[in-house]
C-alpha cells in the first residue's frame, strides 16, 4: 500500500474514529504489558492526545523513559510500572499463589512468575486495576496467551479463547458494508469443533455490533454454498450455521447469519444473487467466521499485506475481561486501534457478558 494511502486511512478511519468518540466521554485505563518499544510509546501518547485513555505501561522505568526522551515522546498522564517495584506486587503474589494451587498448575516462585509483565499486566485486569490489556508486541502470542488463560477468569458462555481481528479498508470494494471486516477465529483454534464455530460466531457478532453500533451481518466461509459441495467440511460448516441461528434466537440476537457459503456470495451482492437466485437481495457481510485457523489467518495476511487493509487486534473472546493480543510486526496504527478496540469494549463489557462478573 503507498504512503499517501496509508496516511489517508489511518487519517480518517471509520473504525478508530468511532471508538475515539465513546472513548472520549468514557476514558479507560489500558495496560500495554511490553512498554519498552517505541510504538507502544506513540500509541500511548495519541491515546492522551485523544482524552482517550489512560495508559499504563509496563516495564523498566528508566529504560521506557529514555526511549521517550531520545524520540521526544511525551508521557504525560502515561503510567510506567516495574511490576517487581510496584506497589500491587506483593498482594498479587499472594493472589497468584492462590490461584496456583486452585487450578493445580505446575509449582512456581508466585514472585519469579508476578514480575512478568504478563502476568502482572492480567492481574491488574483480572483484579481491577486496568480495564483492558493489550500485549504480544514483542514476544511469541504463546507467551501471552498462557498468562492471560492462568490468570484471568475465562467465560462460562465461551467454550475455548479464540481471536477476532478487525480490518479496515474502505479502497476496497465489497468490503463489508462500512470498509471493515471482522475475521474468526484467526489465532488460536487450529480446527475448531461445530459448537466452537457456533461460539464463535455469536461472540464476534456481539463484538461487532458493540463496534459497528448495529446489527451485524454473519457469513459462515467455506468451499461450498448451500451444498453445492457434499464434502464433511461443508456439513460442518452449514451444521454451525444452523447451531448460531439457534442460539441468536435463544438470546434475542437480531443478527443475520447465513452459512456454508462462498466467500464471494458472502461479500459480492451480485456474486449471491447468481448463486443463490431464490434468495432475497443481501448487502456484504460485516462478519467472516473460517472453517479452521489456517484459512483465517492466510487471509487476514494476505488482506494485510497484498491488499493494504489495516488490522487491528486480535481482540480475545472467552476472558472475562477485554484483551487484545497484536502481532510482532504490529504497525503504531496497529496498536492504537487495539488499544482502543479493548478501551470501548471494557465500557460496557459487563452488558455485553453479564456471566464474566467475576
Amino acid at each position: 500500500m503507498s504512503t499517501d494511502l496509508s496516511s489517508q486511512l489511518q487519517g480518517s478511519n471509520p473504525f478508530t474514529e468511532y471508538q475515539i468518540q465513546k472513548l472520549r466521554s468514557h476514558p479507560k485505563r489500558i495496560v500495554f504489558t511490553e512498554g519498552e518499544d517505541l510504538r507502544v510509546l506513540r500509541a500511548a501518547e495519541r491515546l492522551v492526545a485523544a482524552e482517550a485513555a489512560a495508559p499504563v505501561l509496563l516495564g523498566n522505568r528508566e529504560a521506557i523513559r529514555g526511549l521517550a526522551a531520545e524520540n521526544g515522546v511525551s508521557l504525560k498522564f502515561v503510567n510506567v510500572i516495574e511490576p517487581a517495584k510496584a506497589s500491587d506486587f506483593g498482594l498479587f503474589c499472594q493472589r497468584f499463589a492462590k490461584v496456583e494451587r486452585y487450578r493445580k498448575l505446575s509449582a512456581a516462585d508466585p514472585g519469579d512468575v508476578v514480575s512478568r509483565p504478563h502476568y502482572f499486566g492480567a492481574m491488574m485486569v483480572q483484579y481491577g486495576q486496568a480495564d483492558a490489556l493489550v500485549g504480544g508486541n514483542k514476544s511469541l502470542p504463546a507467551t501471552l496467551f498462557r498468562a492471560l488463560l492462568h490468570t484471568i477468569q475465562p467465560l462460562p458462555s465461551v467454550p475455548k479463547m479464540f481471536g477476532m481481528m478487525v480490518l479496515v479498508a474502505p479502497h476496497l470494494q465489497h468490503f463489508g458494508s462500512d470498509g471493515i471486516l471482522f475475521l474468526a477465529d484467526c489465532g488460536l483454534i487450529p480446527q475448531p469443533t461445530v459448537d466452537q464455530l457456533a461460539a464463535i460466531t455469536i461472540e464476534t457478532g456481539k463484538l461487532a455490533k458493540h463496534f459497528l453500533g448495529r446489527e451485524p451481518r454473519i457469513a459462515l466461509l467455506s468451499h461450498s454454498t448451500k451444498g453445492s459441495a457434499g464434502t464433511e467440511e461443508a456439513r460442518k460448516m452449514a451444521a454451525a450455521a444452523a447451531l448460531a441461528i439457534d442460539k441468536a434466537k435463544e438470546a434475542y440476537l437480531d443478527f443475520k447469519i447465513t452459512g456454508e457459503v462462498q466467500a464471494d456470495v458472502a461479500l459480492d451482492p451480485t456474486a449471491s444473487e447468481i448463486k443463490l437466485p431464490d434468495a432475497d437481495h443481501r448487502d456484504p457481510a460485516d462478519v467472516l467466521v473460517f472453517p479452521n485457523l489456517d484459512a483465517a489467518h492466510i487471509s487476514l495476511k494476505l488482506l494485510q499485506h497484498c491488499a493494504g487493509a489495516i488490522n487491528y487486534g486480535q481482540i480475545l473472546a472467552g476472558l472475562a475481561r477485554p484483551c487484545a493480543q497484536v502481532p510482532r510486526t504490529a504497525t503504531e496504527e496497529t496498536i492504537f486501534g487495539t488499544a482502543a478496540a479493548v478501551g470501548v469494549e471494557a465500557i460496557k463489557y459487563h452488558q455485553l457478558y453479564p456471566d464474566g462478573e467475576v
